[in-house]
Parts: C-alpha cells; sequence; structure tokens
C-alpha cells in the first residue's frame, strides 16, 4: 500500500506513473522485511522508527546514510509499507514537520 499527501492510497500502476516524475519513494518497512520480501525498485528504505530524525538530517549526512538527496519540504515524496498502516504514519510524521 503505499500513501502521497492528499491521495489517501495509489495502486502500483498510479506509483509507476508518478516515478516517472520526480518524485522520492520512501519504503518505511523494517530492513530486515525489506531483505525478505525484496526492495522496491529506486526506493529509499528509511525504517519508520528513523524516519522523524531522517527528514531533519543535515543533507549531507541524509546522502551519505542513504545515499539519495534529502527531500525538500516541497518535494513530492510517497511512503509505503507492507499493509498500509506504517506509511500513514509515516505521512503524519512528514506533514507535522512541514512536507507538504
Amino acid at each position: 500500500s503505499f500513501c502521497a499527501g492528499g491521495v489517501p492510497s495509489l495502486s502500483y500502476q498510479e506509483l509507476k506513473e508518478l516515478k516517472k516524475t520526480n518524485v522520492l519513494h520512501i519504503d518505511v518497512r523494517e530492513r530486515s522485511e525489506i531483505e525478505r520480501f525484496g526492495k522496491i525498485p529506486e526506493s529509499v528504505n528509511i525504517p519508520l522508527g528513523e524516519l522523524v530524525e531522517a527528514l531533519q538530517m543535515d543533507p549531507v549526512k541524509f546522502k551519505e546514510q542513504y545515499n539519495q538527496k534529502m527531500p525538500s519540504k516541497s518535494d513530492p515524496v510517497v511512503f509505503s509499507c507492507l499493509s498500509g498502516t506504517r506509511s500513514k504514519k509515516a505521512l503524519g510524521f512528514a506533514t507535522s514537520l512541514g512536507f507538504n
């Protein structure tokens, strides 16, 4: 299940279309889940427990840790997890930090 601002959930096809644009896809599953179920292409894994800290990091440190440019508060970001519960929490965290 995928969550994007203003869109409660996206289908995989909608996500694929979005990924053709400049959208950052953050997978908030645990690393053990990624190892078990596989990584989604072109996504960055930031487990939910690290997300609030990650979104407040220095951009240089963010790039070092996640090998990805840190999103600005106006960049489009999509969160995903296994069932949709964590991605909704992630969306709430990001919104509360000022991401739109």
